[in-house]
């Protein structure tokens, strides 16, 4: 067989898992934004331009984060992420050097060596392991949080197959940077454009021994692929062997979803439906919701059907979405303030006394694209309804009664990130026909 990529090499270190390497590199990122502040005072001390030296900071942080992150992997780049969906909240002039770098973290990481690949494949596939694939190439098509693809191809049908082999000691790496990455948000918060960051670690701690577990991913995977197999729109590869640590999938070749923001308005808008329409219907049609929704996970395949992809954090929705989620939408939209804060309340999203009209207008990111015809996505709108909501006088006592029943959690999760995509991508969309065609309870205006 052929094998392709870098030579092993056992002097490069493993995955760092202990909690004493890995809080030293996360809290690098603190003490360096000190010392970047210290030199930039220095250089306006001596008449250095004063934006200029704020820009150029910008950009060392941002490469500073970028190599720190996807260095641990794990939880630190995951949150890193999360963080690259929801740099359309934050001014041009602040995210612009992060957009970049932050965006990497979404298909690719510094790879694993090759030696320690083949170390995984040996350990999960058995000594035969090469037997299994005429060419395996042992340089990553991808790296992402807990693991990196390879392409080969299968021996017994010739068949392309993306090969996912999961980095040693990634799940001891998450626990760890997820105790430690909590200290960190008041460092990190004002690049989350507002975002609840501690409520982001909990929620993937939460799931964490779901999304390191391979043969769980391939279970949800493969009954995703079944039942949108033959579909116009979408794409899930077929599952061809997992373990714990290593999935194997057919490959897909496509462009991926972050570069569809360079495309034309035409293109943007077709592409950025099909991807929203995938958020929902998931549920409807396969009873998984599909919930890690950032752009690497997203192909724009060649006959232009979306191809989509990691179906390791999901949540199992067996009866599609909440019927109560559609109806609540609805009344919203209306603007029944008072029926849709009872209808909150019965569902056990507010566990206090609250003013129906505040809690409205908290909502409203939710609840606007769908309360016309068509709507149109931007950073600008977003950012702008992020800032009402966060400035608004009842926010704090809003957001201190709303609860979020175990049910809706990575719901909520999806609804906000699949917002935050759209708005990268300059979506002008039909949301409400969205709502329509898959979300239960759903009525339209009278």
């Amino acid at each position: 067989m052929t094998y392709t990529g870098e030579e092993p090499d056992r002097q490069t270190s493993a995955l760092p898992t202990g909690s004493l390497a890995r809080s030293a590199r996360l809290m690098s990122l603190p003490l360096s934004a000190a010392g970047r502040s210290a030199v930039g005072l220095g250089r306006r001390i001596l008449g250095g331009d004063p934006e200029e030296i704020a820009a150029q900071a910008r950009v060392q942080a941002a490469e500073q984060m970028f190599q720190v992150l996807g260095q641990l992997k794990g939880g630190a780049m995951k949150f890193g992420q999360m963080l690259s969906l929801f740099q359309a909240v934050l001014p041009d002039e602040i995210a612009q050097p992060f957009r970049e770098q932050l965006s990497k973290l979404q298909d690719s990481a510094p790879p694993m060596p090759a030696s320690r690949v083949q170390a995984v494949l040996l350990h999960e596939l058995g000594p035969n392991w090469r037997s299994l694939f005429t060419s395996l190439d042992l340089r990553p098509a991808a790296a992402a949080s807990i693991g990196q693809v390879h392409r080969g191809i299968l021996a017994a049908t010739g068949q392309s197959v993306a090969v996912k082999v999961q980095y040693p000691g990634a799940d001891q790496a998450l626990r760890s940077d997820l105790r430690q990455i909590e200290r960190l948000a008041a460092t990190i918060s004002p690049l989350a454009g507002g975002v609840d960051v501690v409520a982001l670690t909990r929620e993937i701690a939460a799931r964490i021994s779901e999304e390191v577990d391979y043969s769980l991913e391939a279970r949800n995977q493969q009954r995703a692929a079944e039942a949108f197999a033959g579909h116009d729109s979408f794409f899930v590869p077929t599952v061809r062997d997992a373990t714990g640590r290593v999935l194997i999938t057919d490959w897909v070749d496509g462009t991926k979803l972050s570069a569809v923001s360079q495309w034309s308005a035409e293109e943007r808008n077709r592409v950025g439906l099909q991807y929203v329409r995938f958020l929902f219907a998931g549920p409807k049609v396969a009873g998984i919701l599909h919930a890690d929704p950032h752009p690497g996970n997203y192909l724009v395949m060649p006959d232009g059907r979306l191809a989509v992809v990691d179906f390791g954090l999901v949540a199992r929705l067996p009866d599609g979405l909440p019927s109560a989620m559609g109806r609540l939408i609805s009344l919203a939209r209306d603007g029944r303030a008072e029926d849709m804060l009872a209808g909150m309340a019965e569902e056990r999203f507010i566990t206090s006394p609250v003013d129906a009209q505040e809690l409205l207008d908290y909502l409203s990111p939710f609840v606007e694209p769908a309360s016309v015809e068509e709507f149109h996505f931007t950073r600008e709108w977003m950012r702008g309804e992020f800032q009402r909501v966060k400035s608004s006088a009842g926010r704090d006592a809003v957001a201190m009664q709303m609860n979020i029943p175990p049910v809706y959690a990575l719901i909520y999760r999806v609804w906000m990130s699949g917002i935050a995509v759209l708005a990268q991508l300059d979506v002008r969309a039909r949301f409400g026909d969205v709502l329509a065609e898959f979300l239960p309870g759903w009525r339209a205006r009278s």
